[in-house]
């Protein structure tokens, strides 16, 4: 009797980018260049929106971003510092609206592992308890390790942060499992997400800042005390993107009057993240 069953759809269908290549090339795609090059002309005819083209562009990225590309800096790192009184720092942690901060004795250069938010609530129910009988082990991972790799660390482990250290040993930053996500899918929101101003430029090291590509191009000439303008753009990322003439890719740097921009994170559509360096 012959089975009128249907067979798997695994047997059935095709993967998605076997697919795609047969609708656009007769050729096999053979490198990432030619698959960005096919999905982007799945963008074109309307096969794809927007927004998965921006996620398969960041997944395929991430292999070529090192931790320290993601990574908080160091001097924007909520710690909670032990050997402060109780008070202190615990106004701080519920004023910063983390849910893991690292736990040290004195600074950075002595952490003892990593504290959670909901273990917190043990101490504030009960004043006994020990902060450090909370502390859970640390993560450190190097500033060269590539985002792809952390991320199967991040699942492997199920962790959601890790301690960035130089060649040294020293902690340079800190990466969460959101920094690598927003990387693939874009800023993730929440509520304790401000639009504020005051976190759109951050030191990074002696003559280098982190700046965001929205921040406006009045707040960055009043913060460097600089006269840069665009009569087309009112951002920096705006103004940098018309100076490259193109939509920058992470890693290209760029020169204006006296600062070196590095694309530090972008999409196909914009700017999102900028390294900047003051030179002579």
């Amino acid at each position: 009797m012959t089975s009128s069953a249907e067979p798997p759809s695994s047997t059935k269908t095709r993967n998605f980018f076997d697919r795609l290549t047969a609708v656009f090339h007769d050729e096999e795609v053979t490198d990432r260049a030619a698959l960005l090059e096919t999905i982007r002309e799945a963008r074109v005819a309307n096969v794809l929106d927007d927004e998965t083209l921006s996620m398969i562009e960041g997944a395929l990225e991430v292999s070529e971003i090192r931790a320290d590309d993601l990574m908080v800096p160091r001097a924007q790192v909520h710690a909670v510092d032990l050997s402060e009184p109780r008070e202190v720092w615990m106004q701080a942690l519920i004023a910063s609206g983390h849910s893991r901060f690292p736990a040290v004795e004195g600074d950075l250069d002595n952490v003892l592992g990593i504290l959670h938010a909901k273990d917190l609530l043990q101490i504030l129910m009960n004043p006994d308890v020990n902060p450090r009988d909370l502390i859970r082990p640390a993560r450190y991972i190097p500033e060269t390790q590539p985002i792809n790799v952390l991320l199967r660390d991040f699942k492997s482990t199920r962790s959601h942060m890790a301690l960035v250290i130089d060649e040294f040993g020293s902690i340079s930053g800190l990466i969460t499992i959101e920094d690598v996500l927003e990387q693939i899918v874009g800023d993730i929101a929440d509520e304790f997400d401000h639009d504020e101003n005051v976190n759109n430029i951050i030191a990074d090291a002696p003559g280098k800042w982190r700046v965001k590509a929205i921040t406006p191009i009045e707040q960055f000439n009043e913060f460097f005390s600089c006269k840069l303008e665009d009569i087309y753009c009112d951002t920096i990322g705006g103004l940098v993107t018309d100076r490259f003439e193109h939509v920058p890719h992470q890693g290209e740097t760029i020169v204006e009057k006296n600062f070196r921009f590095r694309i530090i994170k972008a999409d196909e559509r914009q700017v999102r993240l900028l390294g900047v360096e003051k030179i002579e």
